[in-house]
């Protein structure tokens, strides 16, 4: 199929700017005393409204953008996602301007002054003060609704400062003292918020943990059911988990995976033998984006996470400009044969089966597409529909197969070698792969193990850039199918991984000074 992109459409929309600074609640206001309490008795809708608000945070068009310029990786938290992956060495893509997170594979975004870097921090703080403000109008209720509310707001504004730690800090262990992000909490006055320093990672940390353990017992029994937007008492469990694991409290991290894992089931080996992660009504979702077609970032037509990865849309960056998303052949080359992810890309040979069989009006997929090697067929185009130009596809924020990894790890890291092999081989075996058998022989092989393992079902999820930088591993790029620009290596906790404080925020935050900023590193070069 001819692409060119005289077919790509842009639509022009109205765009919401967000503020960078911190010293305000959402809607820009207190609310508090007597005003509350007459909001929760005689208006619940708005307090619904506003948890509501919390979800689509996360999948906002026009974030960074105004009237002047769109940038067209301003999404939402899937953009961000996308960053985070092309951060690591994983997903090899065009240096070309129509990869829109380009500057993440060749590291420029390190510079304070990055849209990619301001998108990210406006993505998180923006969710955070959502949270905040439904904190603010639940304290002190009683009523089992707004209970539940504001355990899921908890929760939330962990989830943001999990992934915010991470951004623009190295890992927790032994970096518990170096200097991270500010943390904003629903008391704060607006003095404080506009002086309000970095925190340092051990007091985020000790910030993310109380409100989860909070969290999980507001939301004891609660099921978000078919709301997958919502986060649920399995949801909780599951950030509990990611936060234990970053924390190298491993029996902690086993538990609460496991008691994740009851919120839902991994996909089986039927259900990932074709193009897939693009419905949360799939059972191992436990949380995500719901995206539906009239969605800002759906109208735009392009500019949303299936225009940029799904390799299969009929309307999107990937095919109409060849910018598609591939895998590293270093990770290709060790998944094995047998493994049904080792599908999910198409082979050396231009094969997969999980679309060899498939037609576009009486094409073949692959050749319709043009699908080179190691072009991902992993996500699915909208309602399975491949060449579907509508781009509602939901976005993944936990699935239950994740837990079985955090399980495994926490248990091979505790002490209970044997104990993880079993979760590892069952779940791999039953859903992945029915030759599978673990070879690792101590804790360090089986960690290393399951690295791979979540390198190979994770990914373009956004996990690369964070596990490198848990585990201290290095990125390698070279020998491998990246374009020669951007084929350098990195060495552990480079300088260069994480990310520096945007300049939004060190114009608006007197809190911070110059000096408190991460350092600035040079950009890699081959």
């Amino acid at each position: 199929m001819k692409m060119t992109n005289k077919y790509l459409m842009f639509v022009s929309a109205a765009l919401l700017l967000a503020s960078c600074d911190l010293d305000k609640l959402p809607e820009g206001q207190y609310v508090g005393g007597d005003q509350k309490e007459d909001i929760i008795d005689q208006r619940p809708n708005l307090i619904t409204a506003e948890v509501n608000a919390m979800a689509a945070k996360l999948n906002v068009f026009g974030t960074i953008s105004d009237d002047a310029t769109t940038y067209h990786n301003d999404f939402g938290v899937a953009a961000v996602s996308q960053f985070y992956e092309q951060g690591g060495q994983d997903m090899p893509c065009t240096t070309s301007g129509y990869n829109w997170f380009g500057t993440a594979q060749n590291y420029s975004d390190r510079l304070y002054t990055s849209v990619g870097d301001e998108l990210i921090w406006k993505t998180f703080y923006n969710h955070l003060k959502a949270a905040n403000n439904v904190l603010t109008l639940t304290a002190g209720s009683e009523d089992e609704s707004m209970k539940r509310y504001r355990g899921q707001a908890l929760a939330a504004r962990a989830y943001d400062y999990l992934n915010l730690a991470q951004t623009y800090q190295f890992t927790y262990a032994g970096h518990e003292n170096e200097l991270c992000v500010p943390i904003v909490t629903e008391t704060m006055t607006e003095e404080e918020m506009q002086t309000n320093p970095r925190a340092t990672v051990q007091q985020v940390y000790d910030q993310i943990m109380n409100d989860l353990n909070q969290s999980i017992e507001l939301l004891a029994g609660f099921d978000n059911g078919s709301n997958k937007d919502q986060i649920d008492e399995a949801v909780a469990y599951g950030l509990r988990a990611r936060a234990n694991l970053l924390m190298q409290k491993w029996a902690e991290a086993a538990s609460d995976a496991e008691k994740a894992i009851a919120g839902g089931t991994p996909q089986s080996l039927a259900e990932v033998s074709k193009p897939t992660f693009n419905s949360a009504s799939a059972s191992s979702w436990l949380w995500g984006v719901l995206i539906t077609p009239d969605n800002d970032v759906v109208t735009t037509g392009i500019i949303n996470w299936p225009s940029h990865l799904c390799s299969l849309t009929g309307n999107g960056y990937t095919t109409l400009t060849g910018s598609f998303r591939y895998v590293s052949s270093a990770l290709y080359d060790q998944i094995p044969d047998t493994d049904i992810r080792k599908q999910w890309f198409i082979s050396p040979e231009g094969t997969s089966t999980l679309v060899d069989n498939e037609t576009v009006g009486g094409t073949p997929v692959i050749e319709y597409f043009g699908l080179a090697p190691y072009t991902n067929v992993k996500f699915g185009a909208y309602q399975d529909v491949m060449g579907n130009t509508t781009n509602s596809q939901d976005w993944p924020l936990m699935r239950v197969e994740e837990m079985y990894l955090i399980k495994a790890e926490g248990e091979a890291m505790s002490g209970n070698l044997t104990k993880a092999k079993q979760t590892l081989e069952d779940f791999v075996k039953t859903y992945r792969n029915p030759s599978y058998a673990c070879t690792a022989s101590s804790a360090q092989e089986m960690q290393d193990e399951i690295w791979l393992q979540r390198r190979m079902e994770l990914w373009g999820e956004g996990f690369a850039l964070f596990d490198i930088l848990r585990l201290k591993k290095p990125i390698i790029r070279k020998n491998t199918n990246y374009e020669a620009i951007v084929q350098f290596n990195l060495e552990p906790e480079s300088q260069i991984m994480i990310y520096r404080i945007p300049q939004c925020e060190m114009e608006t935050n007197k809190g911070i000074k110059e000096e408190d900023n991460n350092p600035a590193a040079p950009q890699p070069t081959v």
